[in-house]
């Protein structure tokens, strides 16, 4: 869930002016990058985040289903399942404390007649992947399930009761203010051009109507679909470092008239996404998605994605949701928004983990990656931000 924050702007460090001293630098202002932000501010370190576009947070932090996952779907002894079980009880603390709103709605994952034993099966594994993550789920029969949302159709669902919603915007202004608070800056229309290692750390070359040269401490590459490319424009990296770049896009529709049901509606996950499920905003609004749909790298040109949602799609959203929204009609589907998933495995692979790398993996002193921060990057954010900051004081 970070943001690009890099242009690839051919220029040496020699070729821009002035060079400026700052102890940190993050690169990236999503929701990701600002958290990481904020708890190496809150250490006391000198932060300067950086972000290519007018705004925090407009592309992949602003593009996806803002739902607080419980941690059900993660391989047992992977990033993505002890970061995201730790980051939802960091994210629902931080809310409370923050005064950002947010709601614990629940979640039912649904098995449908049409999907028979294959579907019980994958979900008798979700149940059995979330248990060893720590995650209690209920399970539910057809009728256990209908009595909790009697517009659902499903022949046995899982119930995850700390499943939630957030305002994701309000949350990263809450992270961005944090951050700022304890002497962090942001600065906006900033790409990242280039850099390379120094001893004692890095130069960052950035481009904008005030072009510098930064020379830090630490770099956090948090850019999002801009981190491979950074990393490859960085003199004095390793390319066997940086892995492979996949784009796989989701589609929004938004329901009109009265919502279904009151908590997220999943069904059986399939590799490339979690199925078109159903969500609700904070307001009672109901939408359904994402799909998934694979780019070619050759055509997807980052932060420059074709966002647009193809209204013929709702025939094939129509199609999926009736296995267990049976009176759901055409007519009630309207095309909303779409995101772009920041994929490190390609089309057919099985789904990778987080990647983070430390100064010890990328081979340059005080440089940090991650990579392939996709769901659940939002929950798992504030936990996330604490593990690079563990690797940065481990390098100090």
């Amino acid at each position: 869930m970070t943001d690009a924050s890099f242009v690839s702007v051919a220029s040496s460090p020699e070729a821009v002016a002035p060079v400026e001293t700052v102890d940190a630098v993050v690169i990236g202002a999503g929701v990701v990058g600002l958290a990481i932000a904020r708890a190496l501010a809150l250490e006391g370190r000198e932060v300067l985040i950086l972000e290519a576009e007018e705004a925090f947070g407009t592309i992949t932090s602003a593009r996806n289903s803002e739902v607080i996952h419980a941690g059900v779907y993660y391989a047992e002894g992977s990033l993505k399942a002890r970061l995201c079980v730790e980051g939802r009880d960091k994210l629902y603390g931080f809310c409370r404390s923050h005064g950002v709103t947010h709601m614990a709605c629940g979640k039912l994952i649904v098995a449908t007649e049409e999907g028979g034993e294959a579907e019980i099966s994958r979900l008798k594994a979700v149940q059995a992947r979330a248990k060893a993550a720590g995650v209690d789920l209920a399970w539910l029969d057809g009728p256990e399930a209908l009595a909790m949302e009697p517009s659902l159709r499903c022949v046995a669902a899982l119930y995850s009761p700390l499943t939630g919603i957030i305002d994701s915007h309000g949350y990263m202004l809450a992270l961005l203010g944090d951050a700022e608070a304890h002497g962090a800056a942001l600065a906006l229309n900033t790409p990242v051009v280039g850099g390379r290692a120094v001893d004692g750390g890095l130069e960052v070359v950035t481009g904008g109507a005030d072009p510098m040269t930064l020379r830090a401490k630490t770099v956090v590459n948090a850019a999002g679909h801009g981190a491979q490319p950074l990393a490859r424009a960085l003199a004095g990296l390793d390319a066997a470092t940086i892995p492979p770049q996949y784009f796989c896009k989701g589609s929004y529709f938004s329901l009109s008239g009265r919502p279904p049901f009151e908590r997220l509606i999943y069904p059986t996950p399939g590799e490339a996404s979690l199925g078109l499920h159903y969500t609700r905003d904070l307001g009672g609004r109901g939408r359904f998605g994402p799909d998934a749909e694979w780019i070619a790298n050759d055509t997807a040109k980052p932060p420059h994605f074709d966002y647009t949602v193809n209204p013929e799609g709702a025939l094939g959203f129509v199609e999926a949701i009736q296995r267990y929204w049976p009176d759901l009609t055409a007519d009630r589907l309207s095309p909303d928004y779409s995101g772009m998933r920041p994929k490190i495995q390609a089309p057919g692979e099985t789904a990778k983990d987080f990647c983070f790398q430390t100064d010890k993996e990328t081979g340059v002193n005080g440089y940090f990656a991650l990579y392939g921060i996709e769901s659940p990057g939002l929950t798992s954010s504030l936990a996330i931000a604490n593990l690079v900051a563990e690797g940065v004081r481990a390098a100090s």
